[in-house]
């Protein structure tokens, strides 16, 4: 009785076109998933972004770079319909998204994540006063969600945001680097509050772009004793 009233109190709605979801059971509309660009092989062995050449391991971005974290995964093609979704999830509250989200994590990497065998999920942190602004951090939604589903704690205050940075989309490469530096600090409280110790932790964002978000958190990780990190993104920009 309960769940039938809460479903007309709060109806599912599409994480694209926000509409109610028909039939109830689904967590989008069937021609909106359509839409997504969900990333199949050949991908990036590294970050997971498509790439045209079966043949290569990596995308050209990742044979130039030299990132510290293991590798990653991702679900879709950063495109305009995810741009869309993903803004409205962010800044429009439409927290309820995150369930699509989540399931299709569960769903295509719950695997993977366990082959990882992390020992934390760490979702990426924003500053204090994004916090303010939108009351929530879209990552530690996803992190959480991920690891009830999972079973694998969650560190969301490990990573502390000490500095407002410059939104990275209007930045180059070396800019992005030089703007994330000295962004993040670690948390030693978080990490003796975790008895059970931290060698491997999986980070968990909502978008991956250049990898300089990605990399900042993981050198201020291994900075400090994390021997291996991962990460786990909802979506990716296309491989170049």
């Amino acid at each position: 009785m309960l769940h039938a009233i809460l479903d007309i109190l709060y109806p599912v709605r599409c994480p694209v076109c926000a509409d109610i979801v028909v039939p109830k059971d689904r967590r989008i509309c069937f021609g909106c998933e359509k839409k997504l660009n969900f990333i199949s092989e050949p991908r990036c062995k590294k970050c997971s972004k498509p790439i045209e050449q079966d043949q290569k391991e990596y995308c050209s971005d990742c044979e130039r770079k030299d990132y510290h974290f293991e590798y990653g995964y991702s679900l879709w093609v950063y495109n305009s319909v995810m741009m869309k979704s993903i803004s409205d999830f962010k800044y429009r509250m439409k927290k309820e998204y995150a369930r699509y989200y989540i399931g299709q994590v569960i769903e295509n990497y719950s695997k993977a994540i366990y082959k990882m065998e992390p020992d934390a999920l760490v979702p990426v942190p924003i500053h204090k006063s994004k916090y303010r602004e939108r009351g929530y951090n879209q990552a530690e939604i996803l992190a959480k969600g991920i690891g009830k589903e999972l079973g694998i704690p969650v560190l969301p205050n490990l990573l502390i945001r000490t500095k407002k940075t410059l939104p990275q989309k209007q930045l180059s490469d070396k800019e992005r680097l030089k703007n994330l530096r000295e962004a993040f600090r670690f948390n030693e409280t978080e990490m003796k509050n975790h008895k059970k110790g931290l060698k491997r932790i999986l980070l968990i964002d909502d978008i991956y772009t250049t990898g300089s978000t990605i990399e900042a958190c993981t050198n201020v990780l291994m900075e400090n004793g994390i021997e291996r990190v991962y990460f786990i993104t909802l979506c990716i920009g296309k491989g170049f």
